[in-house]
C-alpha cells in the first residue's frame, strides 16, 4: 500500500502578520517530524518563505530547525519538492545540494497512479498583469546581481519591508477563484494530468472541474492547513498539534 503524500503552501516564514498562528514555524517543524518515515512525497507549493535569497556564504540561520527537519524527511525516503513562489523565487542550489529538496517553477509527478500538476499560481489571474511585469524586473539577471551586492542583513530588511507593503495592498484584492479554476482546468488538459495543486491565493479547498480535480492547501499562516493524498484522493486537513 502506498504511503500518503502531503502538500502545503504559503507559510511565508520570516514574518508574523496580524492574525498569524503563534510559533507556526515550530508547528511546521513538528508537522514534518510527524510525517517522517510515513510519507512518499512532500510538495511545498510556493512561498515557504516571506523572502529567500542565497548568497555564496550566507543562509538565514533563523530556519535551522526547519532545514534539519526537511533533511531528515528526505533521509527517511520521502521525495521533497519546493516550488518557487512570488516571494521566494530566488532559490539557488542550497536546498538541492544541502537539504536534498528539489526546486521547481512547475512540476508534474506520478503519485499513487495519478498524474499531478503543481504550480504556485502567481500571475495566473488576469488581474495579476502588473505583478507579471514587476516579477520580470525583479528576476532580471542584472537586478539579481545588484541585489547580491547589498549586505545580507540590509537586503533581508529591505525585502521584508517590500513584502509588508505588498501584503497590505493584497489584503484588499478580491480573489476570483473562477479565474484560477479555469486556468487549472486548461493546464490539466495540457499536461495530461488529473490533479492540479495550486497555492498563492490562500483559499483552501478541493474543486471538481471538467478535466479533473483542483486543490489548494490554503496557507500555513492563519490556519495550518494541508492536503493529504491517499489512494489518489485529495483531502484538506488542519494540523492541530501545537503543544
Amino acid at each position: 500500500m502506498s504511503l500518503p503524500a502531503y502538500f502545503i503552501s504559503d507559510a511565508h516564514l520570516g514574518v508574523n502578520p496580524p492574525g498569524a498562528v503563534p510559533d507556526r514555524e515550530k508547528a511546521l517543524v513538528r508537522f514534518l517530524e510527524s510525517i517522517t518515515g510515513k510519507a512518499s512525497h512532500l510538495v511545498i507549493v510556493g512561498d515557504l518563505f516571506e523572502f529567500w535569497y542565497e548568497y555564496n556564504d550566507y543562509v538565514c540561520r533563523n530556519h535551522f530547525d526547519l532545514f534539519f527537519a526537511m533533511r531528515e524527511l528526505v533521509k527517511s525516503g520521502c521525495e521533497v519538492h519546493l516550488l518557487q513562489g512570488n516571494h521566494d523565487f530566488a532559490y539557488g542550489d542550497f536546498f538541492p545540494k544541502t537539504v536534498g529538496a528539489q526546486v521547481h517553477k512547475e512540476l508534474v509527478l506520478e503519485i499513487q497512479g495519478k498524474r499531478v500538476y503543481f504550480r504556485h499560481g502567481d500571475g495566473v489571474a488576469k488581474s495579476d498583469f502588473g505583478y507579471r511585469l514587476f516579477r520580470r524586473i525583479l528576476d532580471f539577471p542584472l537586478n539579481r546581481f545588484l541585489f547580491r551586492q547589498i549586505h545580507p542583513d540590509w537586503g533581508m530588511a529591505l525585502a521584508r519591508f517590500v513584502g509588508r507593503s505588498s501584503r497590505k495592498v493584497g489584503e484588499s484584492r478580491v480573489i476570483k477563484m473562477d479565474e484560477y479554476l479555469h486556468w487549472a482546468n486548461r493546464m490539466l488538459k495540457k499536461t495530461g494530468s488529473s490533479r492540479c495543486i495550486l497555492g498563492h491565493h490562500h483559499v483552501p479547498g478541493v474543486w471538481n472541474v471538467e478535466n479533473g480535480v483542483v486543490a489548494s492547501a490554503g496557507d500555513w499562516m492563519k490556519k495550518l492547513t494541508y492536503i493529504q493524498m491517499d489512494a489518489g484522493e485529495l483531502n484538506l486537513n488542519e494540523f492541530r498539534t501545537l503543544g
